[in-house]
């Protein structure tokens, strides 16, 4: 399975700092907003991974992140010259991806909980139709929204409704099988004219291959698209690593979990890290010295 990070737009709510930069390249707590979603893919098992932005800002993607290699992974970049919608990135992988199953992450979406790896595996493992993750949120009607029956089946999914049918919202982070393209493919403009996430998985949902898998008390999920929730993303990271001692989104730190790279590259990320708290809690990991 492949994996694309989808990061681009304007991020027109979080002007004026995106004037400067992408938004999925903001701070949050210690780390570049897009680690986040990086390392999610990464303990799915994912290691051959596209990053999707815009001409402006692919160049400092490519600057941070490089070819992957440093990470056992693999980097593919690739330009989207306006934003049409999130199901817009199977049109624009559709070469890359060839035939093969995929994940998608968007880069403000930040996902963190117990017995996560777990539950991303067996998505990526499903060989046959979609898997997405719901949520439950006190203001559906921001989001696109899935309705289940009592068997825990889709049964109705409708982007952002005026009077949502139920609270869970289905998060940004989707996997498809390896018909995905060709589906994507046949998705049509919705009235604001863009590629609706939510129609592709509204297909599958009709051929009855729509898999939801709900996250409980135990996961935390967090969309980074407003000053307001760019700071309280940064807040909960904070906590969990100063109160638990647990890293949260460190790519490095999952690609040494995952046996990807070892100690020794570790103590070289610790060592680039120079003096940070970051940077301190790696050599700890190389060094055996850290949960």
């Amino acid at each position: 399975m492949k994996g694309i990070i989808l990061a681009g737009g304007s991020g027109t709510r979080l002007h004026p700092m995106t004037q400067a930069t992408s938004k999925q390249l903001l701070p949050v707590y210690d780390k570049p907003m897009v680690y986040y979603p990086l390392s999610v893919l990464m303990l799915a098992g994912i290691r051959d991974i596209m990053v999707i932005s815009t001409p402006a800002d692919l160049p400092q993607f490519r600057r941070l992140l490089g070819d992957g290699a440093r990470l056992g992974v693999r980097f593919t970049y690739a330009e989207q010259p306006r934003p049409e919608g999130l199901a817009q990135a199977f049109h624009i992988a559709r070469g890359w991806l060839a035939g093969e199953a995929c994940a998608l992450a968007l880069g403000d979406n930040m996902i963190f909980g117990d017995h996560l790896s777990a539950q991303l595996q067996e998505a990526a493992a499903r060989e046959d139709g979609a898997s997405v993750f719901a949520y439950h949120v006190a203001d559906p009607e921001r989001y696109g929204v899935v309705t289940m029956d009592a068997q825990g089946r889709a049964v109705d999914i409708v982007e952002k409704p005026a009077v949502p049918a139920s609270n869970w919202a289905v998060i940004g982070l989707y996997f498809y099988d390896r018909h995905v393209t060709e589906m994507a493919a046949a998705v049509q403009p919705s009235p604001r004219g863009e590629l609706e996430i939510t129609d592709l998985n509204r297909m599958y949902m009709e051929q009855g291959k729509l898999h939801v898998q709900k996250l409980g008390r135990g996961c935390a999920w967090l969309d980074a698209g407003t000053p307001d929730s760019l700071m309280q993303a940064g807040t909960f990271v904070q906590t969990i690593q100063s109160r638990q001692g647990m890293l949260v989104g460190c790519p490095e730190e999952v690609a040494f979990r995952m046996g990807w790279i070892d100690a020794v590259a570790l103590r070289g990320h610790a060592l680039a890290l120079g003096k940070t708290e970051l940077g301190r809690v790696l050599m700890q990991l190389a060094e055996g010295r850290h949960l």
